[in-house]
């Protein structure tokens, strides 16, 4: 299958959108506007009804505020991803407000947008993050690699550790690690890492490739305060220093 093919039928196949928010009018404008964009729409005012909506189908993504009464946006991204609910997550944050943004990606969410926004915008940015997350991954260095005596399989999108027990990645985990062990050995900085992961639909946000470097670290590194598979390089970027091997190499 083609990856143009893939796509389309990811978007053709009406991909269920929850909205959650506590604002009843941002639900319903919201709703009526991305359902004439030809997504399904489901929208909850709180966690609890978030959680029933996800207990009661499918949800290919989930509009996020982060403001809301009761557990708030932030503490609903961190125990989604406690139990390994993969769900991509766009999070909407007040404007100017760039800590509830890395505090987001910390959490695991997938992208945000700032309010006041144009729906347009959070729409591009849904359709973003469905495709990044529908896309085959490239295939330069095979479908799977292994570094360090993890195991990485870029085709199905999972990652095993050392006693093989699979590791959980956000989507912008899994994209800023396939672009590491695609160019090991090389400095890439914040820019290149950005454009290299999403490409142009990337925001201009030096800190979000910070933020998911750091979580990546957590999960691979044996000592995350420690890095050696992703140093540091001042004023230069990052390096990914672990030998990469095609897949069942030692």
């Amino acid at each position: 299958m083609r990856k143009q093919d893939r796509i389309i039928i990811v978007m053709d196949r009406n991909a269920h959108i929850l909205v959650v928010d506590d604002d009843r009018e941002i639900r319903t404008l919201l709703a009526r506007f991305l359902t004439d964009h030809g997504l399904r729409v489901s929208t909850a005012a709180n966690g609890h009804e978030m959680l029933a909506a996800l207990d009661a189908g499918a949800i290919d993504l989930i509009v996020l505020d982060v403001m809301m009464p009761g557990p708030d946006g932030l503490t609903l991204t961190r125990n989604l991803r406690a139990h390994k609910s993969m769900v991509p997550i766009i999070m909407l944050t007040a404007m100017g407000e760039e800590t509830d943004r890395i505090v987001g990606l910390e959490m695991g969410a997938d992208d945000y947008v700032a309010k006041p926004f144009n729906p347009r915008e959070l729409l591009a940015r849904i359709k973003a993050v469905l495709r990044r997350s529908a896309e085959p991954p490239s295939k330069s260095n095979g479908d799977v690699v292994t570094f360090s005596g993890w195991t990485f399989d870029l085709h199905m999108r999972t990652l095993f550790d050392p006693d093989g027990n699979a590791c959980v990645l956000s989507g912008g985990e899994f994209e800023l690690l396939e672009v590491f062990v695609t160019h090991p050995g090389r400095v890439l900085n914040r820019d290149q890492l950005l454009d290299m992961a999403r490409g142009r639909d990337a925001q201009p946000f030096d800190r979000a490739i910070d933020v998911q470097v750091s979580r990546l670290r957590k999960k691979i590194e044996p000592d995350a305060k420690l890095p050696t598979l992703i140093k540091t390089v001042r004023g230069g970027g990052y390096m990914f220093t672990a030998k990469v091997l095609p897949g069942g190499s030692s």
